[in-house]
């Protein structure tokens, strides 16, 4: 039996993009596995981000759903990452894992 191999790598969700007072839900700040600096997070950028989780009820025969993002810009120099996602996330996805897609592809 093939061993099935990942084709994505995993993150972090850390909380919304914030001011002092205000925070921004329409940016998500997301920190990537075995990221540790700028130089390394450039690699991810324009790559697609799933939220994937379970809903209650069937819908199309599934209970799991997925919001889907694109990784924007770095954010600091510690490997952290802004994303923009179709639909913002909730509140309870802070410090859920989320998966990054290694396409679309810049090699």
């Amino acid at each position: 039996m093939a061993e099935s191999a990942r084709l994505y790598s995993k993150g972090r969700v850390l909380g919304f993009e914030r001011a002092k007072r205000t925070q921004n839900p329409n940016i998500s700040l997301i920190k990537l596995e075995g990221v540790q600096t700028t130089k390394d997070a450039q690699f991810y950028l324009g790559k697609r981000v799933a939220y994937v989780y379970r809903g209650t009820r069937e819908i199309n025969g599934s209970k799991i759903r997925v919001i889907w993002g694109r990784i924007a810009r770095t954010h600091g120099t510690s490997g952290v990452v802004k994303a923009r996602f179709r639909k913002n996330l909730p509140a309870k996805t802070m410090g859920a894992s989320v998966r990054v897609m290694l396409y679309p592809s810049n090699i």
